[in-house]
């Protein structure tokens, strides 16, 4: 939660892949090691992991004008969709699109139903000025699902689409299969804690606020701008990419494109300054104690903002929970494509709904 300009300012450094600052991570210190999977304990060496994390993987061709579209609430909405079988839908964190899931999508559809949705307001969805709040994007997932997958679905996401897949599975069970979460956002606390908050004198309503919000868009507006420029946005990627081979023009043609929407600015600015400010009743403890699915948390343990403590705590409070920790940072996914490729399929092919790909009738 951000309760000035200043706390803006102070985590406005990784505004890229956070869930909006320090509101859902807090930053840990990590230390490098050789890549590694390390699942119930055991470490297992894979080879060759050090050189090119994505060597010989097929990707996602890029398309400028974008794959799929589908209507929502009367906003343009982006995805991709590959293979047949049981669906799987991934959903990416703050500031990414659908085509950071550009070596996922090929390798998962060999055997599954992909589906990588851009979120309202990022990628090539719309960039919707609307009132944004922790369900928002909760909400357009839900109607995805029923009206363009139609069928039960595993939930994949990273970041704040690791959150965005909670919530949606604690809210639509029937819908929901299972829940996978990389390096997902999120935080433990009361959602019942009240607040002390006095009421506003004329002076505070009138003269302080407007002055606030004054220096809020200026900030902000800078400090946008300052954000999407392609030298700060890989510098912020090669920060949280332990190994950043992967840190190429693809990657980061797929962040500044969408970035340059004239309503970027805008819903950049509101997502900093509202978004944040109302999230404190959307705890994991609340969203755990209603999922009834199969967890799997497949975790970067080198992430700068959000460490394998974090995951271990999730299991703490919900046993159905397996935990597959990789030598990576934030995105372990496209950091290390291969090994999360390898862990989630390892893990699908142990849900009862989704061991077998289901072949379509007709």
């Amino acid at each position: 939660m951000l309760p000035s300009c200043t706390t803006v300012i102070h985590t406005a450094r990784t505004e890229l892949f956070t869930t909006l600052g320090n509101r859902f991570i807090a930053p840990v210190k990590t230390h490098h090691h050789h890549h590694r999977i390390v699942a119930a304990g055991t470490s297992v060496m894979p080879s060759s992991l050090v050189a090119e994390p994505a060597q010989g993987l097929e990707k996602l061709p890029f398309r400028p004008e974008g794959y799929d579209f589908w209507t929502w609430r009367g906003h343009k909405i982006h995805y991709v969709q590959q293979g047949e079988g049981i669906p799987i839908l991934l959903i990416h964190g703050f500031g990414a699109s659908a085509f950071h899931w550009r070596y996922n999508i090929p390798e998962l559809a060999k055997k599954y139903k992909v589906y990588a949705i851009d979120l309202l307001g990022f990628g090539w969805s719309e960039k919707a000025i609307i009132e944004y709040d922790a369900l928002v994007w909760r909400d357009q997932v839900v109607d995805f699902l029923k009206e363009i997958v139609k069928e039960p679905a595993i939930l994949v996401g990273n970041s704040l689409g690791g959150f965005t897949a909670l919530v949606t599975a604690a809210g639509l069970p029937e819908q929901v299969a299972g829940v996978a979460l990389l390096n997902s956002a999120g935080q433990f606390g009361n959602p019942n804690a009240e607040t002390n908050e006095s009421e506003e004198s004329v002076a505070q309503k009138f003269i302080l606020k407007p002055l606030k919000t004054i220096f809020q868009r200026v900030v902000l507006g800078f400090l946008f701008w300052q954000a999407k420029q392609p030298a700060r946005i890989e510098s912020v990627l090669k920060s949280v990419y332990v190994n950043s081979s992967n840190v190429d023009d693809y990657l980061v043609e797929s962040i500044t494109r969408p970035a340059e929407d004239p309503n970027a600015g805008e819903v950049y600015y509101r997502l900093m300054t509202r978004f944040m400010l109302n999230q404190s009743k959307y705890t994991l403890d609340s969203v755990l104690s209603k999922l009834t699915c199969p967890l799997l948390l497949l975790w970067g343990d080198l992430d700068p903002w959000v460490g394998p403590a974090k995951a271990i705590r999730i299991k703490e409070f919900y046993p159905n929970t397996t935990i597959v920790n990789l030598q990576a940072g934030h995105c372990p996914h496209d950091e290390v494509p291969e090994l999360a490729n390898k862990a989630l399929l390892d893990w699908l092919s142990t849900l009862p709904s989704a061991s077998t790909p289901q072949t379509q009738t007709v």
